[in-house]
């Protein structure tokens, strides 16, 4: 790939600056060395903003075993035209991935149609039911961590030699914090909306209560843990607490529980998502967490389902939105567009914070880099359209929202993924 990009707002050393880049083979290169290159594309970006690769590490693309709701080939083709360079993909799948011969199988589906980085998860216990512990030394070398997501590990025992093994492994553990015995056939926020409407609602205690039971086991292990989505003010403070102490704990929360709460919730399933929109409360502690640094990255959470899987209104659709071509749009749009935080800490949060804490490739627009990175528009709205997108999924709580944030670009290992 040899090319120039012109009038760009370049991410390097941390912050932007304008400029050009320029591309030879795919590897970010000075000016100097285009010098008698030929079939030079140039491109004038127009002012707009050229961002390092991102990376979601929470998300569901549903192969193998369910690709009636999400493929490899449409998923990652999402993931490009959101941002995204690398996704970490979700473990319940069909063979779900608890031995080395099932996660191979979902190895040669990246092998064969990823059109980005896709780094799987393997299972925490075998099958996802809590009863047996994966063997954690045997899958180590082909994920990225561990996690039973979609459920959580209700044994204290299990859940401990789980960090135990992991750490020994250098690996991480991304929890889904869930106690089964609080939820009582919740599927929405224990909150105003589900009082008011009939509901039955899912405690926030629910949440905060595993993470509280894994801190104490943080301390006797030391594993590197991260809290998948979390949507309580009780689990920011617990955390918040918990980094302060020196525990090796980060956590993701997701665009949707920054900028919605129970009083947006609708008689729609687009709004239905495990763990549920919370209280106006809620909502508020998670933006100070993101603000304060005790959240560290956004995650979207992508989960498509089939149009007839949500068609069941709040009590029986299946629980998941999609959100991988929506996240930067909607976060630069209510965080970036206000004031209330910076391009660069959007970098951060979306790109930096994920790559280095689960150990993965980082920059991508630095002078000697396989080009890796994205290029956004955001000086015009437009309206969310969940029918222009890529994912088979099309349940967003954000359709028809106005947003700010066209992708333009994203290249991928030097290679034009969208």
């Amino acid at each position: 790939m040899n090319c120039i990009l012109r009038n760009c707002n370049i991410y390097r050393e941390g912050h932007f600056t304008k400029g050009d880049l320029f591309l030879k083979g795919g590897i970010v290169v000075s000016s100097a060395d285009m010098d008698n290159v030929s079939d030079v594309e140039i491109i004038d970006c127009g002012g707009a903003f050229l961002i390092p690769g991102l990376c979601d590490v929470h998300v569901h693309l549903r192969e193998p075993g369910f690709l009636h709701k999400e493929t490899m080939k449409t998923g990652t083709a999402a993931s490009a035209r959101g941002g995204y360079t690398a996704v970490c993909s979700m473990p319940n799948l069909n063979p779900c991935p608890d031995s080395v011969e099932n996660i191979k199988v979902q190895l040669e589906a990246i092998e064969k149609d990823a059109r980005i980085k896709v780094y799987p998860y393997a299972c925490i216990t075998v099958g996802e039911k809590g009863e047996e512990l994966c063997d954690i030394d045997a899958l180590a070398p082909y994920c990225v961590g561990f996690s039973d997501d979609g459920k959580g590990v209700q044994s204290r025992e299990m859940m401990k030699s789980a960090m135990i093994k992991a750490k020994a492994n250098g690996k991480i553990i991304a929890a889904h914090c869930e106690d089964n015995d609080l939820l009582f056939g919740g599927y929405i926020h224990d909150g105003e909306y589900a009082k008011a409407h009939g509901h039955r609602g899912i405690c926030s205690e629910s949440e905060w209560k595993p993470i509280a039971r894994d801190i104490e086991l943080l301390r006797e292990t030391d594993c590197a843990y991260h809290v998948c989505h979390i949507s309580t003010k009780e689990s920011v403070d617990i955390i918040r607490k918990a980094k302060a102490e020196g525990i090796n704990i980060t956590c993701e929360t997701g665009p949707h529980y920054l900028v919605l709460d129970d009083s947006d919730l609708q008689e729609n399933a687009r709004f239905k998502m495990n763990p549920p929109l919370r209280s106006p409360e809620d909502r508020e502690a998670l933006v100070a967490g993101m603000l304060d640094g005790t959240i560290d990255m956004i995650a979207t959470d992508h989960a498509p389902h089939s149009a007839e899987e949500k068609s069941r209104g709040l009590e029986k659709s299946l629980m998941g939105v999609v959100g991988i071509e929506t996240a930067v749009a909607v976060m630069y749009t209510h965080f970036v567009k206000t004031g209330k935080i910076t391009m660069e800490r959007l970098v951060e949060l979306m790109h930096t914070n994920p790559r280095k804490r689960f150990g993965l490739p980082t920059g991508g627009t630095e002078i000697g880099d396989t080009a890796d990175f994205t290029v956004f528009d955001f000086s015009e709205g437009y309206k969310v359209n969940p029918e222009e997108f890529l994912s088979m999924g099309r349940s967003t709580p954000f359709e028809g929202d106005e947003v700010y944030g066209k992708c333009l670009m994203t290249v991928c290992r030097g290679k034009r993924a969208f």
